[in-house]
């Protein structure tokens, strides 16, 4: 009785600290956003190393946007191209989620974490994607400051 006492005390700890995402949270997802890791259902991660892309988003104050892929540079400037997601932030049963729509297709994600160094969102076959705050890189020392 003991033991499932603990249980159900534990479980109610996790559940308590889960971030409750908030309208005013949205603004910190402007930004460029390095994938860290994906953790499938099952439990397994697969971690990522130094990515070849970014995801920039760009959220106004009436929650719509967009999602663009970027590539870094050596000297600190990100090649984009003219493709992009319309991203609409959507509140409903006490969570936030990301509605995404491209002509051909749409799509849900729901916000988990999101602060102002880390993104974590779920996708509907239950994969959690986990990103960090990025930004432009310089390796080149040519002396230009980036943006």
């Amino acid at each position: 009785m003991k033991n499932t006492f603990k249980v159900l005390v534990l479980c109610l700890l996790f559940v308590g600290c889960q971030q409750k995402i908030k309208p005013t949270d949205i603004a910190k997802i402007n930004g460029y956003w390095e994938i860290e890791k994906v953790v499938f259902e099952e439990g397994k991660d697969k971690e990522y190393g130094m990515n070849e892309n970014y995801d920039y988003f760009q959220i106004d104050k009436n929650n719509k946007g967009i999602r663009k892929k970027v590539m870094p540079q050596l000297d600190g400037t990100f090649l984009v191209n003219d493709t992009y997601e319309n991203v609409v932030v959507r509140f409903a049963d006490d969570k936030a989620y990301l509605d995404y729509s491209t002509p051909y297709m749409k799509w849900s994600e729901e916000l988990i974490t999101l602060t102002d160094e880390e993104l974590v969102v779920k996708n509907a076959e239950k994969k959690e994607y986990h990103y960090k705050k990025s930004g432009p890189i310089n390796i080149l020392e040519d002396g230009k400051k980036t943006k």
